[in-house]
C-alpha cells in the first residue's frame, strides 16, 4: 500500500509529463498534412501521434516509476498493483479531422482501485485532475455534477463501439429519446466522462468500452459527485466493460435505459 506522500508523487510527476505530452500532440494536431492517418478497423482511427505520444509517455514512466507497470491502448501492457492505463490520443477521429475535441487521458490503479486522474485537452485548454479522496479540478478549480433530477431536462452523451450491435446501439437511443433525454455523441469517452464531471452534460453511457478510455474519467467523475458502475469488475482491465457514470438522482432511471447496471 502507498503512502499519502507516494501518491501525490505521482499525481505531481505525471501532470508534468502530460502537459509535455499534451505540447507534442498538439504540435501533429497542427500538422494534420503529417499525422499518417491508418484504420485499424471500421472507424478505428490511428495516426503516428498516438504512438508518439504512448512511447514518451511510457518512457518516463519507466525512469520514474520503474516498479509501476503501464497499459496503453497501442502498446499494451499488464496489470499489476500499481498500473497506468494510458490513452495517447482518446478521440482519434475528431484528432484526425481537425475537430478539437480529443485528450490524452492517464489513469493510476493502486490494487484494483481508481486512485489518480488526469485527462488533458489541449486543443481546448483544459485540464482535468481528480485523485481518490482529494476531489477533482479542471484549470485548477473545483468541479462537481450537475444538479440535474428530472429525466426530461437530462442531457446524455451515449457512446458508440463497433464491438456491439448497432441494434442495441439504436435500442437504449430510442429508449433515451423516449424517457425524454437530449442525447448527443461527441466521440471521445475520456472527455465525455469528464463533461459529467463538471456539470455540461448529465451522463455519459457506453454499451463497452476499453479500460484506458475510462481509467482516468472514473476517478475525476466519482471525485466531482457522480456514480459510476463497478467497471472494473472481472477482465474490465483486460477486456473492457459497459460504463455508466451520471448525476446520482438520474444514475437508477438511466440503469433502466441503458441495461447497465
Amino acid at each position: 500500500m502507498m503512502t499519502p506522500a507516494e501518491l501525490e508523487l505521482r499525481r505531481y510527476a505525471v501532470q508534468g509529463l502530460v502537459a509535455e505530452a499534451g505540447r507534442m500532440a498538439l504540435d501533429y494536431f497542427g500538422k494534420q498534412e503529417s499525422l499518417g492517418v491508418t484504420m485499424k478497423g471500421a472507424q478505428d482511427w490511428l495516426t503516428v501521434a498516438d504512438g508518439a505520444v504512448e512511447d514518451f509517455l511510457r518512457q518516463r514512466l519507466a525512469v520514474l516509476f520503474p516498479a509501476d507497470t503501464v497499459i496503453g491502448e497501442e502498446g499494451g501492457g499488464a496489470a499489476s498493483d500499481a498500473v497506468w492505463i494510458v490513452d495517447p490520443i482518446d478521440g482519434t477521429a475528431n484528432f484526425a479531422r481537425g475537430d478539437r475535441n480529443w485528450c490524452i487521458s492517464i489513469g493510476f490503479l493502486q490494487d484494483r482501485v481508481p486512485t489518480i486522474g488526469i485527462v488533458a485537452a489541449p486543443a481546448l485548454d483544459e485540464l482535468y485532475i481528480g485523485q481518490r479522496g482529494q476531489g477533482a479540478t479542471l484549470n485548477g478549480r473545483a468541479i462537481t455534477v450537475s444538479g440535474t433530477e428530472d429525466i426530461k431536462r437530462a442531457y446524455v452523451e451515449l457512446g458508440w463501439s463497433t464491438r456491439i450491435p448497432s441494434e442495441r446501439y439504436l435500442a437504449v437511443l430510442e429508449r433515451g429519446y423516449a424517457a425524454g433525454c437530449s442525447v448527443k455523441r461527441s466521440a471521445s469517452g475520456a472527455l465525455g466522462i469528464c463533461h459529467v464531471a463538471n456539470g455540461r452534460t448529465d451522463a455519459y453511457a457506453e454499451l463497452h468500452i476499453n479500460a484506458w478510455d475510462v481509467a482516468a474519467g472514473i476517478v475525476i467523475a466519482s471525485e466531482a459527485g457522480a456514480s459510476i458502475n463497478d467497471f472494473f469488475a472481472g477482465d474490465g482491465i483486460s477486456k473492457g466493460n459497459p460504463i455508466l457514470c451520471a448525476t446520482p438522482a438520474l444514475a437508477p432511471q438511466l440503469r433502466e435505459i441503458t441495461g447497465i447496471s
